[in-house]
């Protein structure tokens, strides 16, 4: 099993969430997160005054996964949420030990 957590811009979302559900792709956890990459802010002009934002507005999705679904989720993630500008984000996979369904008690990939 993996985990798959995207960051991505936010006016991506419902891009992304429609591609993901046309593949199959039963749950998805979004979050709103702050950060910076290679974009390292911006500088932004509110009531006259000039100030600097440090870290943007971003989505992490986080997607729980069999490895044989794996590349078909990254690569429509990145489809979808491409622009082809700086700051479009990116994807990270890392191993799943254990999964466990809290209402049923399923665990592995039954409970995903």
């Amino acid at each position: 099993m993996k985990l798959v957590t995207a960051i991505i811009k936010p006016f991506k979302l419902d891009d992304v969430r429609s591609a993901l559900s046309e593949i199959g792709v039963q749950g998805v956890t979004v979050t709103e997160v702050k950060g910076f990459g290679r974009q390292r802010g911006h500088t932004e002009l509110y009531r006259g005054a000039e100030y600097v934002v440090d870290f943007l507005p971003k989505l992490k999705l986080e997607i729980a996964t069999s490895a044989e679904h794996l590349d078909q989720i990254v690569e429509t993630i990145i489809s979808a949420a491409s622009t082809g500008k700086i700051g479009d984000g990116k994807i990270f996979v890392s191993e799943l030990e254990q999964v466990v369904r809290i209402r049923t008690g399923e665990t592995g990939e039954e409970a995903i």
